[in-house]
């Protein structure tokens, strides 16, 4: 089976009840050797307040860990930040974050897990203790030493895959971000992850910037200007691609491996509204497989046991069994 490392994200908001309970799941257990990385003692907090009594065993490195025992292995090199106060904004609580995720990503790029799976943070608390974070997209990039214009986010559940052109920028930014290279770039980097997760021959669906797609030039021209030249340079390639489509009625078309969104709100509304609470965000351009959940940290029900974990389990399975596709390839 592949080792999964999955950081625990705030420690003040429901990322580590998620994650351990996520660790702790017979259908994770089943199909993947989990390892959470965080504070231990953060861990422990949560899991008296929620009611669960795990066997967590710290370790200060991967290669220290025993993977044969049903315990359950915790990553903490230690000084990941300041004191705990569950449902509060911190920038101890960010840098303790921080600090988790980055020590998943590193172990994964040093071949120490197969995967990273990361529980919800909090950006004000990053952002208060003077961290740059724009989201795990850019993140990524930075670890992997890809150009942060190369990596893109993608939703997955049940058989829905969504793929972001531009994320976490205003509106005014992601048009201006908006060009032929860089949906180019979005088909094919689309195109080569399904084709290494094993779809021979993706079909891919494009959106339209604009309302109707522009409805051809009279409420945009994005569509004629950009979208259409980067949609033809992809087919020249071979990409299977239809499009630009109108944003609220693509998703309703069968027969897609893949669906790409211009901005945002236009592939988070439609994950949230399909399966709230249970979406697997995977970060894709760069060679490690890493996957998110799509919804926050949620301060206000931290500590008491009412958070979900089906979002972290997706994430894991769906890592897992991409590493497993990837090695039978």
């Amino acid at each position: 089976m592949h080792k999964v490392a999955i950081s625990i994200g705030d420690p003040a908001g429901i990322g580590p009840e998620v994650a351990l309970k996520a660790a702790l799941d017979p259908r994770v257990r089943a199909a993947a050797m989990p390892v959470l990385v965080g504070d231990a003692g953060f861990i422990a907090t949560h899991a008296k307040l929620c009611g669960l009594a795990p066997n967590l065993r710290p370790f200060k490195s991967v290669s220290a860990i025993d993977w044969s025992t049903d315990a359950v292995p915790v990553l903490d090199p230690g000084n990941l930040g300041g004191p705990l106060e569950i449902g509060k904004v911190a920038a101890s609580h960010g840098k303790s974050a921080y600090a988790a995720v980055t020590l998943a990503t590193q172990t994964a790029l040093a071949g120490g897990v197969d995967a990273v799976v990361a529980a919800p943070i909090t950006e004000t608390s990053i952002r208060d203790a003077g961290i740059s974070f724009d989201g795990n997209p850019s993140f990524v990039a930075r670890c992997a030493g890809v150009p942060e214009e190369d990596v893109f986010l993608m939703h997955c559940f049940d058989d829905m895959r969504i793929v972001h052109t531009t994320l976490h920028v205003s509106i005014a930014r992601a048009v201006s971000l908006i060009t032929q290279e860089r949906v180019r770039k979005v088909l094919a980097e689309t195109d080569r992850t399904l084709r290494r997760l094993c779809i021979a021959a993706p079909r891919l669906c494009v959106s339209g910037l604009n309302p109707h797609a522009g409805e051809d030039g009279m409420f945009g021209d994005e569509e004629i200007r950009i979208i259409n030249p980067a949609l033809e340079a992809a087919r020249a390639t071979g990409i299977r691609a239809d499009g630009p489509i109108g944003a609220d009625i693509m998703f309703r078309r069968k027969g897609y491996d893949a669906f790409i969104v211009m901005i945002h709100d236009q592939g988070h509304i439609t994950s949230k509204l399909l399966a709230p609470n249970r979406i697997a965000g995977m970060v894709i351009g760069t060679k490690m497989l890493f996957s998110s959940v799509a919804h926050g940290s949620a301060l206000d029900i931290a500590g008491k046991n009412q958070a979900t974990p089906e979002g972290m389990i997706e994430a894991v399975l769906r890592l897992a069994g991409a590493a497993q596709q990837r090695a039978a390839a």
